[in-house]
């Protein structure tokens, strides 16, 4: 049996409602617009005119809108729900779908602290329902190959990724304090975690804000994290470097003990295998969209999750590690000390125990008794 709810009907489309039309949710709308997994039947933002603006964009129409989604969960027939939102309303629309019997699908992060992430992974528990992040570059045919080859590279000791660009977004990332690790740097640290299958012990990061920067907080950093096995992984990123940019999936580099392998983030890995596997040149790229590979990606793994019970790489237990990763770093940079990842868990966790207010996540966050059993249970009862 799943340890989440399934859909009872396991083929028609999947009756949606999404919350947030700004931006990312203008190209969320476009997805579900374009699927035939699923069916938009709502459309939740504070702003209702902007909602109906989005909905026209993308030649929708008899979809409901409304300001909350208690307004339209019932009455739209809703089976699930796609969040959108800023990262600060992540926490309470996700508490309101999951008690409202709607899993969700969460845009990163998933929540703003870990605080809040360890109260979402309870409420999912308790609700009985679906909590997963849209870790949306994990859906990469290339990444996959990568993983696959390295397999053919002995015992992987070090791994590195450099990412530099320089978007301008304007809006809440501009006036973040760390917008880098906050924002981005979740998806390098996320699939580190994919392609190494171990989780992170501890992290030294050095931060800061370049003065021709146009971010309020600092937009650069490094990192050095120490993973299970001795393994090194090191983050190198800047959002203010304009010229010879990286892929937004950065540039990498893993070395085993047999060779090492190379990816722009965008073409097929390189591989160099002191042991005579294939080389591969890397000059192949992918053929596919990249909106097919990731957010559609993301969409796809959380809608097969529902009707068959196979849990999904971004189920929010196991999520956590990956945020975790992003608080760490930015609790290193804030103090310029090594940062123990199991230490920054529990603070979180008692954190999380003195400040919930819901008497069902509450029960169950205290049940844990650490954030550690709590995860590892979790993570066990869905495995």
């Amino acid at each position: 049996m799943s340890a989440f709810a399934l859909l009872a009907d396991s083929a028609s489309p999947v009756r949606v409602i999404q919350v947030g039309a700004g931006g990312m949710g203008r190209v969320w709308l476009q997805l579900l617009a374009d699927s035939s997994t699923v069916q938009l039947v709502g459309l939740v933002d504070l702003d209702v005119e902007a909602a109906r603006s989005a909905l026209e964009e993308v030649g929708l129409s008899d979809v409901a809108v409304a300001a909350s989604l208690n307004e339209i969960a019932v009455s739209t027939g809703a089976e699930a729900v796609i969040n959108v939102t800023v990262p600060a309303a992540h926490h309470p629309v996700n508490i309101e779908a999951l008690f409202a019997g709607l899993p969700v699908l969460c845009e990163k992060p998933i929540a703003p602290t870990l605080s809040q992430a360890l109260s979402l992974a309870a409420a999912s528990e308790a609700s009985g329902q679906l909590l997963m992040t849209s870790q949306s570059r994990r859906y990469y045919p290339v990444l996959a190959e990568l993983k696959q080859q390295l397999g053919s590279l002995g015992t992987i000791g070090m791994a590195a990724t450099e990412y530099s660009m320089a978007p301008r977004f304007g809006g809440f990332r501009d006036e973040m304090d760390s917008p880098l690790l906050l924002d981005m740097s979740i998806h390098a640290f996320d699939v580190a975690r994919y392609l190494l299958d171990a989780d992170p012990v501890s992290v030294y990061c050095d931060s800061f804000n370049p003065s021709w920067s146009w971010y309020r907080g600092d937009s650069a950093a490094t990192a050095i994290f120490e993973f299970e096995g001795g393994i090194r992984y090191s983050y190198v990123g800047s959002w203010c470097s304009p010229g010879f940019e990286t892929s937004w999936n950065g540039s990498w580099r893993v070395s085993g003990s047999t060779g090492t392998a190379l990816w722009d983030g965008e073409s097929r890995p390189r591989i160099d295998n002191a042991e005579g596997a294939p080389i591969l040149d890397g000059d192949e790229r992918s053929t596919e969209s990249s909106a097919g590979e990731t957010i559609a990606g993301s969409l796809a793994e959380f809608i097969a999750a529902l009707r068959t019970g196979q849990v999904p790489s971004g189920e929010v237990h196991s999520n956590i590690l990956s945020l975790a990763m992003v608080a760490s770093a930015v609790r290193s940079a804030e103090t310029g000390q090594r940062v123990v990842i199991d230490a920054l868990l529990e603070e979180a966790y008692a954190e999380a125990v003195r400040g919930e207010r819901h008497p069902a996540i509450a029960t169950r966050l205290a049940g844990w008794g650490s954030a550690a059993t709590g995860l590892a249970r979790g993570r066990q009862a869905l495995s």
